[in-house]
């Protein structure tokens, strides 16, 4: 049997072979700690320092500023706690959207039982924030702001620089949950105003178990209050030894990213649009959830009438789809994010996010239509029968 067409690379992506290549020695022959002082150690800290530098450029930043961390969900943790560990005593308000990851949404949540006030403001229909209603929320004891580059759901980009001046503007900080941005549209934390910004490996075709968080080292610099202590690592900020083949595949894949980034957008756009017009073509009563904001180039959330997914995804044995976040599909809840972009429990029910990746080709998509259509509609028969 051969296996179904992948498009969950929102979930996770295949490392890619340029950065498995560059891990290798990194596990074998460099193996050194980072932190000794000896040929081995020196030699994985240039390895360590050079990934520094490739992730850094991916994001327009400079490479003091990149912290390496495990993950998008650790880096979110330490701007958001170690901000208000630096920030809270004269700043005891956050303000973030109905719509953020988990990652984000808890780890506030969490700070609110320790005494900080947290505004979750809602979103339009269209998946967009409302810029008015974030102006008029911060105030000059908001301390940061954290809003989603772009939504791991629906693909909607968010106008980051526009956020990033309405928090400046009351002193507060911008912090991005930038997992689903980075390495599929550009991203200059420079030119967009963002003071910190987390990132997972996992997503652009680096290794799981890495990721970064960028925070800004000037103008003004950042300050953070270290969440995993021991060590001394990554300039104070982050204890414990370095995952050096994971720092390095990250470092490749940023570096192979950023080549091929306007050139996997073009591609990976093209193939989306193509797929969800063959697909409203087919099935009748779907539709493209945040049709009208701008979105991510691969990313489709496509909401299909008259069936649940927990009915549909089971039929769809040849196309390997997901119900939304990865983090969230052992859930029996409706999305956090459809449900507040106004769409019913049933219509949250009936949605698939597609996502594409570097791998995808015309051929897979054009069989994936014809998979979801037959699917859609060999599961309605079985509702009309029941």
């Amino acid at each position: 049997m051969s296996r179904p067409i992948y498009l969950d690379y929102n979930a996770t992506t295949p490392a890619a072979p340029e950065a498995v290549a560059a891990m290798l020695p990194y596990l074998t022959d460099h193996f050194g700690n980072p932190s000794s002082s000896h040929a081995y150690g020196w030699t994985a800290d240039e390895a360590v320092a050079q990934a520094r530098e490739r992730v850094a450029a991916l994001l327009g930043a400079e490479p003091r500023s990149v912290t390496f961390t495990s993950g998008a969900t650790e880096g979110v943790n330490l701007a958001l706690r170690g901000a208000a560990a630096v920030y809270g005593g004269r700043r005891h308000h956050l303000v973030t959207v109905a719509t953020e990851h988990k990652a984000v949404l808890e780890t506030c949540a969490a700070l609110e039982r320790d005494g900080y006030e947290v505004t979750v403001l809602p979103i339009r229909r269209d998946g967009l924030l409302d810029l008015d209603r974030l102006a008029a929320a911060v105030t000059d004891k908001t301390m940061l702001v954290a809003v989603m580059w772009a939504n791991n759901e629906t693909g909607v980009l968010q106008p980051i620089p526009e956020i990033a001046g309405i928090a400046h503007a009351h002193g507060a900080l911008l912090m991005t949950d930038a997992t689903q941005a980075v390495g599929k549209v550009p991203v200059d934390v420079e030119a967009a105003g963002v003071d910190l910004l987390a990132l997972s490996g996992h997503k652009l075709y680096a290794p799981k178990g890495v990721g970064a968080l960028y925070v800004r080292a000037r103008g003004p610099r950042v300050r953070l209050a270290p969440q995993l202590t021991g060590g001394g690592q990554e300039d104070g900020l982050r204890g414990g030894t370095l995952n050096v083949p994971g720092i390095v595949g990250l470092g490749v894949a940023a570096e192979v990213a950023a080549e091929r980034l306007a050139a996997d957008a073009r591609r990976q756009r093209r193939l989306r649009d193509r797929f969800e017009a063959a697909i409203l073509d087919r099935v009748s009563g779907a539709r493209v959830n945040g049709a009208e904001a701008p979105r991510l180039p691969n990313t489709s959330s496509i909401r299909f009438s008259r069936l649940t997914t927990a009915r549909l995804l089971p039929a769809l044995r040849m196309v390997a789809a997901a119900t939304g976040s990865a983090c969230q599909t052992k859930t029996a809840q409706p999305s956090h994010v459809l449900t507040a972009m106004g769409l019913s429990r049933e219509q949250s029910f009936g949605t698939v996010r597609f996502s594409l990746g570097r791998p995808t080709t015309e051929a897979e998509i054009d069989q994936a239509v014809e998979e979801v259509a037959e699917a859609v509609a060999a599961v309605r028969r079985a509702n009309r029968a029941a």
